[in-house]
């Protein structure tokens, strides 16, 4: 069983990747500092798999610590490299705090492999795309300045692994560009667990329906879209976490005879907000209290994808639609309220 390190792998998508890593026939060792996740999804993995993940608790940024784990694990072949804040708002408050984390932990990880064949999935993002001319926004598309500290970090760490597999014969690097990942398992044993106030709509979406929160604000009516409000592509958090499976697949195939590469990862179809909440409301029977807000700074207007390159060499397609998304959600929500096995204050 090739061993594949995961970086923030105790993390929403990092969890649900470890798991589908399991299914898949590898062993996954997960790195992670738990700045924004719960030592107790160690167990619920377990819990699904049957197998408890070999653990490391640090930080990645810690140059030394890096190199010293590399060193005493020569077996690892393949990386999937999750470890990053990711939140809009908190990088264009706190942008310093997002390039140091989000740069040096990246840094430090190509070093320490840069001496033997490595196999290495990127965590991207569509906000590379910023606000793009055509819609759905392909792979070849201008990657324009970023709106957000955490869009750029994306854009720049994406030019630090394409100049690195140039440079160097050992990395074989595929940087994935997701959507935004929702739902959960469909055990409701492991999902998004948001240290404090959700920066993402769907967890604040089932939160205000459990009772957590008083009400959602849509942040602007006013864009040009149908309803309104923003439009982003909107992806279930297992078919995203199969996509990474799909890519270190792809890898020790060979690739595409590529050293570096990028793959749209979505659904190929646009949700508003507000159909996001509607979806909700239909799936569950539960009724939402929202109102509209200002524009939120660093969000975008609308983006989708164009999934083709990755369903034509990937092989991998999205499976799961916008209902089951909010189906899955809803009962990890419940889950929490119900059981609860994490300390989340």
């Amino acid at each position: 069983m090739k061993k594949i390190l995961v970086t923030g792998g105790t993390g929403y998508i990092g969890s649900h990747t470890v798991v589908e890593l399991y299914e898949a026939g590898y062993t996954p060792i997960i790195v992670d500092n738990l700045s924004n996740s719960n030592i107790g999804v160690l167990g619920q993995i377990e819990k699904i798999t049957g197998k408890k993940p070999e653990f490391h608790n640090f930080d990645l940024c810690d140059e030394r610590k890096v190199q010293d784990f590399v060193s005493s694990n020569p077996d690892i072949e393949g990386v999937i490299h999750f470890a990053a804040y990711k939140a809009v708002g908190e990088s264009v408050e706190k942008p310093l705090k997002y390039y140091h984390n989000n740069f040096f932990s990246l840094i430090n990880l190509l070093n320490a492999f840069s001496a033997k064949p490595v196999n290495f999935v990127f965590s991207s993002s569509c906000t590379v795309y910023g606000q793009p001319d055509e819609l759905p926004v392909t792979e070849a598309a201008e990657v324009k300045r970023a709106e957000s500290p955490y869009g750029n970090t994306k854009q720049i760490a994406e030019e630090i692994l394409r100049e690195s597999a140039a440079s160097n014969s050992n990395f074989h690097i595929l940087s994935l560009r997701y959507f935004n990942p929702v739902g959960a398992h469909k055990s409701a044993l492991i999902g998004e667990l948001p240290l404090g106030i959700p920066q993402n709509l769907v967890p604040f979406i089932t939160q205000t329906a459990i009772g957590k929160r008083e009400k959602i604000t849509v942040y602007g009516d006013d864009y040009n879209t149908p309803d309104g409000s923003a439009i982003r592509d909107y992806i279930h958090v297992v078919d995203l976490a199969k996509a990474h499976v799909a890519a270190i697949q792809l890898l020790e195939q060979g690739g595409n005879n590529k050293n570096y590469d990028v793959f749209n990862i979505g659904t190929g179809k646009g949700s508003s907000v507000l159909e996001v909440i509607n979806a909700f409301e239909k799936a569950t029977g539960e009724k939402l209290n929202y109102q509209i807000g200002a524009r939120r700074s660093g969000d975008i207007e609308k983006v989708w994808g164009d999934v083709s390159k990755s369903s034509k060499e990937l092989g991998w397609k999205a499976e799961l639609d916008i209902e089951e998304m909010m189906r899955s959600a809803w009962a990890w929500e419940v889950y929490l309220k119900d059981v609860n096995p994490f300390d989340t204050e």
